[in-house]
């Protein structure tokens, strides 16, 4: 979400790459989320961090648990680090689990508007 997020928000200042350290694929519900929005999805496909290991970034954001084994780094430029919750992880009713990825979304839209209007 974060990637489609940033993308639209801010598409003449940043070149946005995102990507996991296990993809499984662009959940459903983060597209439906993100659509009622009308941030565009056509673009977005799960990548694994092995794609962007040669890329050089001015800025990297990570939103892994700080002290997970498996959260990447990728040398330069500055490092941002925020965690959100994991909507996929809900449990429930497709209305809470729907809920969720709101939540989430809304989240990562209003520390993107606040992060990156200026710049990082």
């Amino acid at each position: 979400m974060a990637e489609a997020l940033l993308r639209a928000r801010f598409p003449e200042r940043y070149e946005v790459a995102s990507a996991g350290t296990a993809p499984a694929g662009v959940h459903p519900l983060a597209l439906r989320v993100l659509d009622e929005i009308g941030t565009p999805t056509a673009v977005l496909r799960s990548k694994g961090v092995g794609e962007l290991v040669d890329r050089a970034f001015d800025v990297v954001v990570t939103v892994c648990g700080r002290d997970e084994p498996s959260c990447p780094f990728f040398p330069g430029g500055q490092q941002l680090h925020r965690v959100f919750n994991d909507p996929s992880m809900k449990i429930g009713s497709e209305e809470a689990r729907v809920a969720a990825f709101r939540g989430t979304r809304d989240e990562i839209d209003s520390w993107i508007r606040d992060t990156f209007a200026t710049g990082p």
